[in-house]
């Protein structure tokens, strides 16, 4: 998990509680990466939670490195084979580990686990749609042909497995989607559960993020490196390549978000 200036102390007080002191099963070691200089106010709460949750190691970044960096940080000092993801500003549900650890228990033959996830605004019982992803390892594989087929927030992994495929490496907004094509192209093997594991906070800029020149570019070079690796087909490529410049560069945000809402969520 990291955490930088930008992030709400009270969200992420509430993002590590939930994946301490609220589930069943807790976790043997938390790695905080803290991705630059922060305000007192996160400083004051990391050290807050350090007094409360005794697994809490946190690792100091001088200068903010961005997403796929400090994750990778993190993962560098993880002890355990199995390690779990976690943004600053979600909540995991209670039994999140524990349905985890059950299932890759009786399937150890799978490298990445992760779940659905619901996005709410404000209240975390207020639900305004959910991100749905497929279940089996065949479905996933065909989806990562369309689209990121896994909540990056929700997924568990085995460390070799992550670093086998040459871990967390940087790709703007995509470093997720950049490591499950890595994985995929190493023969690993991925599994989501039908529950809802982590709850995401969204906001009104939440479309606006998704869009713009730099995101397309970034989806578009990833594009390439799927037709270029063999993941998708030419015909695939300039499909995916022009629905991603009409949503992403065309629409404007409010257009944008009705289709998010409408045709990527429940």
């Amino acid at each position: 998990m990291s955490v930088y200036k930008k992030d709400d102390p009270v969200f992420f007080k509430e993002a590590v509680q939930s994946i301490y002191t609220r589930q069943t099963v807790k976790p043997s070691e938390i790695i905080l990466v803290v991705d630059g200089p922060v305000p007192e106010t996160i400083n004051d709460t990391i050290n807050g939670l350090q007094k409360e949750i005794p697994v809490l190691k946190v690792v100091w970044l001088k200068e903010n490195v961005g997403h796929a960096k400090s994750r990778q940080t993190g993962l560098n000092d993880v002890t355990n084979d199995y390690c779990a993801l976690m943004d600053s500003d979600d909540i995991s549900v209670p039994d999140r580990f524990e349905k985890q650890i059950m299932f890759l228990k009786q399937h150890p033959e799978v490298d990445i686990l992760g779940g659905q996830i619901d996005e709410f605004i404000g209240t975390v019982d207020s639900i305004v749609a959910r991100r749905s992803v497929s279940l089996s390892n065949s479905e996933i594989f065909a989806d990562l042909k369309k689209r990121c087929p896994m909540n990056q927030m929700t997924c568990m992994f085995k460390k070799s497995s992550v670093m086998k495929a040459g871990g967390y490496l940087d790709w703007f907004c995509n470093e997720d989607y950049y490591l499950w094509n890595r994985m995929y192209l190493q023969d690993m093997v991925f599994a989501n559960l039908t529950d809802c594991l982590v709850k995401v906070r969204v906001g009104s800029d939440m479309y606006a993020r998704r869009g713009g020149w730099k995101y397309f570019c970034s989806e578009a070079k990833l594009q390439h490196y799927m037709l270029k690796n063999g993941i998708i087909s030419l015909s695939r490529f300039i499909y995916n390549v022009l629905i991603r410049l009409i949503v992403q560069v065309l629409m404007p945000n409010w257009l944008r978000g009705w289709v998010f809402r409408t045709f990527a969520r429940k």
